[in-house]
């Protein structure tokens, strides 16, 4: 293995495995640090934590864990991958995970991007934009977890980390990998460990990729890992694909603007059933109950969502605290995905990073192999000889993204 990453939810995981395998890596995505070695074919790996809304102290003991694995299997540069709208709170988890994977890495120079424009994710000037707005102002302020109200990367980290945090901005960039490589050493004379660095178009990524060929740790978006597969002599290739047939089912539980617009129209020619917090916290619905539903849809791709309003989660939330809300559905997605699967589903689309998670961990999968693009960021991913997966991060995918991933996972 030589590039080792370490991903901070399942849906962020499997959008750097795309990333890596189109552009030529045999990669292998693992839910939680393996026990045993990696397959010795595998050029990537990515270990996929659920570390990104958990206590800081515990993020990092995980994260450090994942490390050691990965310089087990002989990678020699690392990847720590956090999302493109840099998810996280004024306490944590990115800085403090960062600050300990370049502390044992010995590590300087360490990149901060999660620019991804193939999905509208930029930074310029040090700030991050979603489409053409800031991400205080895209939505993500209203993130149920991790409300993200300051869009200047370089202050936000600050808040979190130890270091200082420097900037590379956009010219230095255009001017290709050698001006960036200077301008990461002029940040790290002037004591910056950490460097926000520009970037609106893939040549940026790709011009990061080149810059960062000696450093052993970069982090960012799955974007900021475009250019380093060529580092290792890789080229972009296809992604070898073998489809399933059978009943498909999709879970979503994303609030996200997009994932809203992806649920109206799926149900506008799909069997759809909404799931309430309050019925789920309460036994008014149970997993067995939404499960029986989905599998007795004989027509469609069944969803089961609680994609709501943000005012009516904060209302949920209101009331049976932020925590009991959020793991309540947690568990209730992962026990209908194990539900569905044992009733005979071989398809599975999740719409969320934690409802991913909590379907990936309910579901106990250890591996998964890394198919083709359904869209932007996200792959299809066989879990098993009989099941296969989409796991969608909330603010991806077109408006029929449901549809589309269950054409691409049926092949």
């Amino acid at each position: 293995m030589k590039l080792g990453c370490i991903g901070d939810d399942f849906t962020g995981s499997s959008d750097l495995a795309n990333t890596l395998a189109k552009e030529g890596m045999r990669v292998t995505q693992y839910t939680g640090v393996p026990v045993a070695d990696a397959d010795p074919s595998v050029q990537a790996g990515v270990v996929a934590l659920k570390s990104r809304s958990i206590d800081p102290g515990a993020a990092v003991a995980k994260s450090l864990e994942a490390l050691e694995w990965l310089k087990a299997q002989g990678c020699t540069q690392f990847f720590f991958k956090y999302c493109s709208t840099f998810d996280s709170t004024p306490r944590g988890n990115i800085g403090p995970v960062a600050d300990a994977l370049a502390e044992a890495l010995d590590a300087y120079q360490v990149i901060v991007c999660p620019a991804f424009p193939g999905t509208g994710r930029s930074v310029y000037q040090g700030h991050l934009f979603v489409n053409d707005v800031l991400l205080s102002e895209s939505g993500m302020q209203n993130h149920p977890l991790t409300p993200m109200t300051d869009p200047d990367l370089r202050r936000w980290l600050a808040l979190q980390s130890k270091h200082d945090v420097g900037h590379v901005d956009a010219a230095s960039v255009f001017a290709g990998a050698d001006a960036l490589r200077a301008a990461l050493q002029a940040e790290h004379a002037a004591g910056k460990r950490h460097i926000v660095v520009d970037a609106i178009r893939d040549a940026d990524l790709r011009a990061i990729g080149a810059a960062a060929a000696e450093l052993p740790l970069i982090t960012g978006g799955s974007g900021a890992a475009l250019g380093l597969p060529a580092n290792f002599g890789c080229a972009p290739g296809g992604v070898p694909w073998t489809g399933q047939a059978g009943r498909a089912v999709a879970l979503s539980g994303s609030c996200s603007i997009a994932t809203r617009a992806q649920v109206a129209c799926h149900a506008a020619r799909h069997p759809a059933r909404e799931v309430v917090a309050e019925d789920v916290i309460e036994g008014r619905l149970t997993a067995s109950d939404a499960a029986a539903w989905a599998l007795s849809q004989d027509d469609g791709v069944p969803l089961l969502y609680s994609s709501a309003d943000p005012d009516v989660v904060r209302e949920a939330q209101d009331r049976f605290g932020r925590e009991a809300s959020a793991s309540a559905l947690e568990d209730f997605f992962a026990a209908v995905a194990r539900t569905v699967r044992d009733g005979g589903a071989t398809r599975i689309i999740t719409a969320g990073g934690e409802t991913s998670g909590a379907v990936v961990e309910g579901l106990s999968l250890d591996t998964l192999d890394i198919g083709p693009e359904i869209d932007p960021g996200v792959p299809a991913l066989r879990a098993g000889p009989d099941l296969v997966v989409a796991l969608k991060s909330g603010n991806f995918g077109a408006e029929d993204f449901f549809e589309k991933a269950d054409r691409v996972l049926t092949g």
